[in-house]
């Protein structure tokens, strides 16, 4: 008998929770009963409108709503495979992605449609039969939105199996176009038990705030298990964080989830201050290493915020470690790690040769658990590489100490070795970013004739403040080896250049340096 489907928790909200509001997005508000009737009715149209089986990939492509939620729990229920796609790739990508998924149906706002007409819809072999309109405006489209739903009735699609296909999520393409990881049901449904668990279960008197893009994997809780305990999404269509610091404001925002970066850019904007968040009590953070010296202004200026800290991947949909609050504890040694395993997911530090290392020593971080993907759509050699072992090989460098808490040390590809050593850009991002006069900082290895690589720093200082290359090296010189610090430091006026998930671009940053070199960016 099948439990890990979604269905078997959203259509027991409905009775529960019916008259329960449970979606704000602008001017739009809708109780569990309102929000349940549309996404029906879009299931019955994906079906009999947009001839998409349960089996069919449907892309979107859209700024945070409730019609992206909406979009979600149709194909959660049943009503066909999701992709979603990433904001901030390009035309090239985005025809790639569509092609390669098989999508012939495309949900679009405004924002977007004049990219995707573009990129895809005036190419001689244009592959989509639909162009859904998702609100207003004066764009290329075949169907809107709200026209499908108000031609259609609630239907519900047949039950789909633990097993089935739910979403079909590309990756950020760091090296060569993006691949699509392939989840299925049972797999994004314990990731939701799982953080359940590992955080004390689904709060229904919270407030959760949707700011991180609805198109990464660490959303997903936020958009699965929100609205099947009664509580209320607040959706802000693009971070800025004046906007957030008032949303948290006018709604009583109570939960959200945030990366690193977000939170330095709200902590530091004009508007904030700690009596904006008063209503906050849980704050997740993940997907990037968090710079010490904004977990600490947490700590001082929000003491009564239950900050946890989840790491994962999109091949595992997402979370495999939780740091949990009670970890979050001032001058811990374990605040600058990302937690042990969730229930069911199982670690292992492997060496080049994928022997397990013992504690303490650093290796490829490689995990297992019930909660990762099927496949990396139509790349059956990627995928067997990927579990090569039996284990998922993530990438990251860590190492795990004696009660099983895992720290990061660094992606495996952003190692430096100068001089034959090894030192890891996180570690000395961690001791530059404690300056006071630093807002950014990403470390990167450039060529150096005699050692290889030198570790090089980016920094990006806060408004009016002043530091010079010196002053950067000497501070990190308190807490890193000699041979890790940075040789040399460039400073930058604008930001550093993030991803669509908010992760630094390193590989954009190491490009300049290596052109004509034999070592590659990525």
């Amino acid at each position: 008998m099948k439990e890990l489907i979604y269905s078997r928790l959203f259509y027991p909200a409905i009775d529960k929770y019916g008259d329960r509001e449970v979606m704000v997005s602008g001017a739009y508000r809708a109780t569990m009963r309102e929000h349940a009737d549309r996404v029906l009715r879009l299931s019955d149209a994906l079906a009999n409108q947009l001839g998409v089986t349960q089996k069919d990939r449907f892309a979107v492509m859209a700024l945070n709503g409730h019609q992206y939620e909406e979009l979600y729990h149709a194909a959660f229920l049943g009503a066909g495979v999701i992709n979603p796609l990433n904001l901030r790739l390009a035309g090239k990508e985005l025809d790639h992605i569509v092609r390669d998924s098989g999508c012939e149906v495309i949900f679009v706002d405004a924002f977007f449609a004049p990219l995707i007409d573009a990129a895809i819809c005036q190419a001689d072999d244009n592959p989509l039969k639909h162009v859904v309109l998702i609100g207003e405006g004066d764009v290329a489209h075949t169907d809107k939105y709200e026209d499908l739903l108000a031609a259609a009735s609630p239907t519900r699609p047949s039950e789909p199996e633990e097993d089935s296909p739910v979403v079909l999520m590309y990756t950020g393409g760091t090296t060569g176009l993006p691949k699509g990881v392939l989840l299925d049901q049972r797999a994004e449904m314990l990731n939701v038990y799982h953080s359940a668990m590992a955080l004390g279960g689904l709060r229904n008197d919270a407030v959760f705030l949707m700011q991180t893009p609805m198109f990464h994997a660490a959303s997903m809780v936020g958009i699965l298990g929100m609205c099947i305990a009664g509580a209320k999404t607040v959706f802000i269509p693009l971070f800025d964080p004046g906007g957030v610091l008032a949303l948290c404001e006018s709604e009583a925002v109570t939960q959200t989830v945030m990366v690193p970066t977000m939170i330095g850019m709200v902590i530091s904007h004009d508007d904030y201050s700690p009596e904006k968040l008063a209503t906050m009590q849980v704050l997740t953070y993940g997907a990037s290493p968090m710079p010490p010296a904004i977990l600490d202004k947490l700590l001082v200026d929000l003491p009564h915020i239950e900050l946890s800290q989840g790491y994962g991947m999109t091949e595992g949909s997402a979370v495999i470690t939780f740091l949990l609050p009670e970890d979050h504890v001032a001058g811990n040694p374990r605040l600058r790690s990302v937690g042990q395993p969730v229930f069911g997911a199982e670690l292992s530090i492997q060496d080049e040769d994928g022997n397990a290392l013992p504690q303490g020593e650093i290796g490829e971080v490689c995990a297992r658990a019930g909660n990762f993907m099927i496949e990396y759509w139509n790349q059956p050699d990627a995928t067997a590489e990927a579990f090569e072992g039996g284990w998922y090989h993530t990438g990251d460098a860590g190492y795990l100490d004696d009660q099983g808490y895992l720290f990061l040390v660094d992606r495996v590809k952003d190692m430096i070795v100068t001089g034959g050593e090894n030192v890891y850009s996180a570690e000395v991002e961690a001791a530059v970013s404690t300056h006071p006069a630093v807002a950014q900082v990403a470390v990167i290895g450039i060529p150096h004739e005699m050692w290889g690589e030198q570790v090089h720093a980016i920094v990006v200082l806060n408004p009016g403040a002043e530091a010079t290359a010196e002053d950067l090296i000497d501070h990190a010189r308190e807490s890193i080896a000699g041979y890790k610090l940075p040789k040399a430091v460039d400073f930058r006026d604008e930001p550093l250049p993030l991803s669509g998930a908010m992760k630094v671009l390193k590989k954009d940053l190491r490009a300049p340096y290596w052109e004509g070199h034999a070592k590659g960016i990525n």
